[in-house]
């Protein structure tokens, strides 16, 4: 490994300073399977000289036992990490490969080509700046493409480079490199893709890749890596809306009390006012502190702790920002969310909700529409999301929250849906705005909801006899038990028989098991007699097991 190895002999010092000096990109590779994703990162860290002594020998053994690419090295090894990914020769997992040239440093991810590792693609895509859209110079636009293309438009990456791989395969064609150029331009368009740049290369070869190639002289544009140290990405950075997380609150001793977090979009200095929110109660900047002392100024991804003139309520999950440039507060909005779990997606079922570090809980209150990413077209009659799918959906948390769109602000705009038994990530959503606020919310509950929130069917069990009250009694106990939510009618709470009749069809109406005294059989689903105490145990258990036995409960 040579890189820079003058420098690093003589002042290491020098080196790690300029090295740290140095702009980040962060960047992935995505498309079809096979289309040479791997092959292109191995042969960016080959070229530029990343690759260390013992890696290069090491890659020389795995080429030779693999076999894939005769007598050359098989650079997609650098990246194919697990072993199912060698012996297949795809990629499942996310990939992560840190490089760096004099200009700038690269966190580059490696993302499966696979439909069925969509899930994965999305995971690479959400802190990427640049996507790589890879596509075989023979096979052209896929559905692979078109899918991944879509995820990172609506992941907010805003600059593509399509690389058009395996050059050598059609002889370094023109006019093939021209039609996929065409092709792609029209479906970037229908996306709002607006920043999007071609290269015909060979990832193997190293045609374009890092030098630009004698065999494609009619390709006047710059080489990928020249690419990838000039895009101009510092101006996607958000400077404008201020916006403050507060991951925690630091309280060391009695006096000092600051905020602690990560900035996620914005500028801020002392003498600023600022609002917190959601409790709207404001203050001013008093001190921004950091690791290295105070600062007079801080801004978008620095890692800082404010302290304020005025001692407010400010709690974990709350969000500093400045009163004349507010994000939205709500407990309703809508959302693009992509299902990450083998798990169909239920509406109305309790998941919890990070966004930020606001951790709360919530509901997909409706699926507005499922898109069909390979078409881009929707479909407005599906209530649930099977894994990979993508739909936009409604969202309602039980406590209003600070958020922005996320197309506005992608850390501020951003989500994880988790499974409150599991712990896993089982979905991950952008903000598109507010839910449809035509009706203030006040949507009437209907009974399928109550249904999925109480988690059983409404339904009303009579009883009669000598014992019709201890019976009831004993049923009640028996259900709630099993989970289930009951309220015994009896003519000292609910009144005569009809009374009682019309009580236990309100509550039925309302998702809830009425179990109720000498209402007569003809609106009961089942009708238990007791006459004597030794009745009650058996004739209880018996009616639970029938219920249980018919799926009525």
């Amino acid at each position: 490994m040579s890189h820079q190895s003058e420098l690093i002999a003589e002042d290491i010092h020098a080196y790690l300073k300029q090295h740290e000096e140095k702009e980040l990109l962060r960047l992935l590779t995505c498309g079809s399977v096979d289309d040479g994703k791997s092959t292109l990162i191995g042969r960016l860290l080959h070229d530029t000289k990343m690759i260390y002594e013992d890696h290069m020998a090491s890659l020389k053994t795995d080429s030779a036992k693999m076999g894939t690419t005769g007598e050359k090295l098989d650079l997609a090894l650098l990246v194919d990490g697990l072993q199912a990914e060698r012996e297949q020769g795809i990629t499942i997992d996310v990939a992560y490969r840190y490089f760096s040239t004099d200009k700038r440093k690269f966190i580059i991810a490696d993302t499966p080509g696979h439909e069925q590792y969509t899930r994965n693609m999305a995971t690479g895509a959400s802190t990427a700046q640049l996507a790589i859209m890879m596509i075989d110079a023979r096979h052209g636009i896929l559905t692979q493409t078109r899918r991944h293309s879509f995820i990172a438009s609506l992941l907010g990456i805003k600059h593509i480079v399509v690389a058009v791989n395996k050059m050598d395969l059609v002889d370094y064609s023109e006019a093939r490199f021209e039609e996929i150029k065409q092709d792609y331009l029209a479906f970037a368009d229908k996306l709002g893709l607006r920043d999007v740049r071609f290269v015909p290369i060979s990832a193997l070869e190293g045609d374009n890749v890092v030098n630009r190639s004698d065999n494609t002289p009619w390709f006047t544009g710059q080489p990928m890596m020249e690419i990838l140290e000039t895009v101009e990405v510092g101006r996607d950075k958000n400077l404008e809306h201020f916006r403050f997380p507060v991951q925690y609150v630091n309280r060391p001793n009695l006096d000092f009390r600051g905020f602690c977090g990560t900035i996620a979009s914005g500028v801020i200095r002392p003498g600023d006012s600022i609002m917190a929110l959601p409790s709207r109660r404001t203050s001013t900047i008093k001190e921004i502190v950091t690791f290295d002392g105070n600062v007079e100024s801080a801004y978008i991804d620095q890692a800082v702790t404010l302290t304020l003139e005025d001692e407010i309520d400010v709690s974990r999950g709350d969000m500093l920002v400045k009163p004349e440039d507010e994000p939205l507060v709500s407990n309703r909005f809508n959302a693009h969310l992509v299902w990450m779990t083998d798990t169909p997606m239920a509406t109305g079922r309790l998941y919890d909700i990070k966004l930020g570090p606001t951790f709360t809980s919530g509901t997909v209150t409706a699926v507005n529409h499922q898109i069909d990413v390979n078409s881009l077209e929707t479909n407005d009659q599906r209530d649930t999301l099977e894994l990979n799918e993508i739909g936009q959906c409604e969202i309602t948390l039980s406590q209003p929250v600070a958020f922005d769109a996320y197309p506005r602000n992608r850390a501020t705009g951003a989500f994880i849906v988790i499974d409150r038994l599991t712990n896993v990530t089982i979905g991950a959503g952008m903000i598109s705005g507010l839910a449809n606020d035509s009706d203030n919310g006040l949507q009437p509950v209907s009974s399928e909801e109550r249904a999925r929130r109480l988690a059983q069917q409404p339904l009303i069990i009579g009883c009669a006899g000598a014992q019709a009250i201890e019976l009831a009694t004993a049923i009640e106990r028996k259900l709630f038990e099993l989970g289930r939510t009951s309220v015994v009618l009896t003519q000292e709470n609910a009144g005569d028989a009809d009374d009682r009749r019309r009580t236990a069809q309100l509550l039925t109406a309302h998702g809830l098991i009425a179990v109720a005294v000498n209402i007569g059989d003809d609106i009961a689903g089942i009708v238990a007699t007791a006459d004597a105490d030794s009745d009650l145990v058996a004739t209880a258990d018996s009616v639970t097991r029938e219920l249980i036995s018919k799926k009525r409960i």
